[in-house]
């Protein structure tokens, strides 16, 4: 079978379609009627990453549709990472390891060298797995961005595959997204959709055919599903915060606060408390009112020093220190763990200008920027409060810190210590993101920050239902044998 008869692509009429989660529902689908599926994205353009077995990065929700596939993630399902450092500029990340920090124009001109990046992949994907379904970004009717496009319509011309476009209706004017992309699109590229998916719908079905006979009448093309609206449905966002999810608190909350730093990173290492009933999260964006707290967390940064400066701008310096005297407790995550220490040195302009800056000045740790990023997964043991539990993460981040040879390590790992303490454990802070995730870790730390009857929750487990739930969802509402028809698999096939 060729690589094309191997390949569908899900490509999307806006970002935040719903493209992410129609592939990962998709590839859960078919790894639970035997069909060895794998996820790809030839380009993404995101600032929550996940580190493979091998130590590469690639996008988190190339991580989570891994899972879907129940493989692990792998550099080749994302082979062109681009986190931006700028609103005109980002580092680019080819199979896994970053190669430079470009410009936009820059990246385009570079675009055929990431083609055989994603030429490569691809072709390695077909060869191991039966089915690859790749997910597109942003819009393939971004005509601005057709020249050298890698991306959507692009690559689906060169593999020579089948397109699904999906439309998310609840940010309405579906039918005008649906019909104004494909009038956008060349003859080629209309004749390449197989079909359309309407997604996140509420209401009555049938006040909605009318509009779907239409579609099918206008276009030739059928719809090959509409998707309800799943409340409460959690899958990790590629990029952007998600809302508040719908669960039900209990009475006593412990209330987190996280600052929305310009270039936050790895976000979705907060899915965890956002989603646990005895946790209020309020992310805080810019400019507006500063809740008070019993934790806050300095989140992950693609830009530490110029954050840094936000940080102070906004006057989190001043809120901090009300919070550390009236006894809050404070956690920094990576870049957030960096900016609590004395010093800042970037002397390349790794992530900006060249320079120095001092940090927050609570504990005693110094941190210079280098050119290797570590990337790693890593497993050890967490103390604080008197206890010590089990603890996984990986690591992102091209700074080296010194701490203080006095100054008690947060983490123990097989590599050697990680983090740092202040001497009254009111203030600490680490290299490792994805802590959360460990059911005992989330316990502790809620404990240390005053929630004393804290529950566990299971977040591996509870992002495995939602899976199952999305597939259980496509099962019932999408058209699954014209989707095996796209991919030539007969009913019933399977490894």
């Amino acid at each position: 079978m060729s690589d094309r008869q191997k390949t569908l692509m899900v490509q999307g009429t806006t970002s935040d379609a719903g493209k992410s989660t129609l592939v990962a529902g998709l590839c859960r689908v078919l790894q639970r009627r035997g069909v060895a599926v794998a996820p790809f994205k030839p380009q993404n353009m995101a600032l929550n990453s996940a580190v493979t077995a091998e130590g590469g990065e690639i996008g988190r929700a190339q991580a989570v549709q891994a899972q879907a596939c129940g493989l692990m993630p792998h550099v080749d399902m994302n082979p062109v990472l681009l986190k931006p450092s700028s609103d005109t500029g980002a580092q680019v990340i080819i199979h896994g390891r970053a190669v430079d920090n470009m410009e936009a124009q820059s990246y385009h001109d570079y675009k055929s060298v990431a083609w055989q990046a994603v030429a490569e992949s691809h072709q390695r994907l077909c060869r191991q797995y039966e089915a690859v379904i790749v997910e597109g970004a942003g819009s393939p009717a971004e005509i601005n961005l057709r020249d050298r496009d890698i991306a959507n319509m692009g690559f689906a011309e060169r593999v020579d595959c089948p397109v699904i476009l999906i439309a998310d209706i609840d940010k309405g004017g579906v039918f005008a997204h649906l019909v104004g992309t494909l009038a956008l699109l060349s003859g080629t590229e209309q004749a390449r959709i197989k079909g359309f998916v309407i997604n996140r719908f509420r209401g009555d079905i049938a006040l909605l055919q009318s509009g779907l006979d239409w579609l099918e009448n206008h276009t030739g093309k059928p719809v090959l599903g509409v998707l309800p609206y799943l409340h409460g449905l959690h899958l990790e966002a590629e990029d952007a915060i998600s809302e508040e999810p719908d669960i039900e608190r209990a009475d006593k909350v412990l209330d987190v606060v996280v600052p929305v730093l310009p270039h936050i990173s790895n976000h979705t290492d907060f899915d965890p408390l956002r989603l646990h009933p005895q946790v209020r999260l309020h992310f805080v964006g810019p400019d507006q009112a500063k809740p008070a707290a019993d934790l806050v967390i300095l989140p992950g940064s693609k830009a530490v020093r110029p954050d840094l400066n936000w940080l102070i701008s906004q006057g989190w310096d001043t809120y901090l220190q009300r919070h550390l005297r009236y006894g809050g407790k404070l956690l920094g995550i990576c870049g957030g763990y960096q900016m609590l220490g004395q010093r800042i040195a970037d002397p390349q302009g790794i992530e900006g200008e060249a320079g120095e800056s001092n940090g927050l000045g609570w504990l005693p740790i110094h941190t210079a920027l280098e050119g290797d990023k570590a990337l790693r997964n890593v497993e050890g043991q967490l103390s604080l409060a008197g206890e010590t539990v089990p603890v996984s993460g990986y690591e992102i981040h091209c700074g080296v810190t010194q701490v203080d040879a006095s100054c008690p390590a947060l983490v123990e790992l097989a590599q050697g210590p990680d983090g740092a303490c202040s001497d009254d454990e009111q203030i600490v802070g680490t290299y490792l993101h994805g802590l959360f995730e460990t059911p005992e870790t989330t316990l502790l730390i809620l404990r240390w920050a005053g929630l004393k009857e804290a529950q566990m929750l299971d977040y591996h487990q509870l992002r495995e239902d939602g899976i199952n739930r999305l597939a259980d969802t496509l099962e019932q509402h999408l058209d699954m044998d014209a989707i095996q028809d796209l991919l030539n698999l007969q009913e019933g096939q399977g490894s």
